[in-house]
């Protein structure tokens, strides 16, 4: 089974449309969505084109779906750049995007390979390029599957941990990479086999259309993946730092 995984999305669908073209010159047998489709500008284009796909998508739901809907539900948002992003998606749902994302699991099986976002236990959990062996297998200690792919780092990896038989592999960021280039960052799963995949697109005319779609924080989110990428080490180190398990001041 050839199954694509498109993750952290983030509403950036130029990014997104230039990872379909080549998944139409490649098909694939199944699309895996990895989480964290909303939370930038364009969400509702981003959900209904992958949602009019003509192979199978599958959907797992990432931190950014559930914080979305609670503020749909009535829950206050939070005047920061999550919030302004969650009260943003929001505003793009209806009640048949809120009950289909409402659906949503936070991990799946398919073709024998986890899919998640965070981990399979927690939509938010933060595992790095940096986070040690025996972290790894204590989040992927509930499920079976000898891989897990997930997401919500935005940074692409392959790792075989320890001396076990099990492997952990993050697709990367479509949308919001923290690779240090600006690009589309996606994977192939082939037959149980995680293959890194990069598509180059026009970032100027892509950076055009997402700051014309009047998403807050726009600029932000664009500079640190696309216009000046952040340092992928700086970024790893600062996500250890946030899981608390790199200390304040870590190079």
């Amino acid at each position: 089974m050839r199954i694509a995984v498109l993750a952290d999305i983030h509403g950036n669908l130029p990014a997104l449309c230039a990872v379909l073209i080549e998944i139409d010159r490649a098909p694939v047998d199944v699309i895996v969505v990895g989480g964290d489709v909303v939370a930038g500008p364009l969400v509702r284009e981003s959900l209904e084109l992958l949602a009019g796909r003509q192979e199978p998508v599958r959907w797992v739901a990432g931190n950014a779906e559930r914080e979305a809907m609670a503020v749909y539900d009535g829950a206050p948002a939070a005047d920061d750049p999550p919030g302004r992003a969650a009260a943003w998606s929001a505003r793009a749902f209806d009640e048949r995007w809120r009950a289909e994302l409402g659906a949503w699991p936070i991990s799946l099986e398919l073709g024998g390979v986890r899919f998640c976002h965070g981990s399979p236990r927690r939509d938010d959990e933060i595992l790095t390029r940096r986070t040690p062996d025996d972290v790894l297998l204590e989040a992927l200690a509930t499920t079976p599957e000898p891989l897990t792919v997930g997401g919500h780092t935005h940074q692409q990896m392959v790792r075989r941990l320890g001396d076990s038989e099990r492997s952990y592999a993050n697709a990367g960021s479509v949308g919001m990479p923290y690779e240090g280039r600006a690009g589309a960052f996606w994977m192939i799963v082939d037959d149980g086999v995680p293959v890194p995949q990069e598509t180059f697109y026009d970032v100027e005319a892509a950076v055009a259309e997402l700051r014309a779609s009047g998403f807050p924080d726009v600029e932000d989110q664009l500079t640190e993946s696309l216009l000046e990428p952040a340092d992928p080490d700086w970024v790893s180190r600062f996500f250890e730092r946030g899981a608390g398990r790199e200390p304040e001041g870590t190079a």
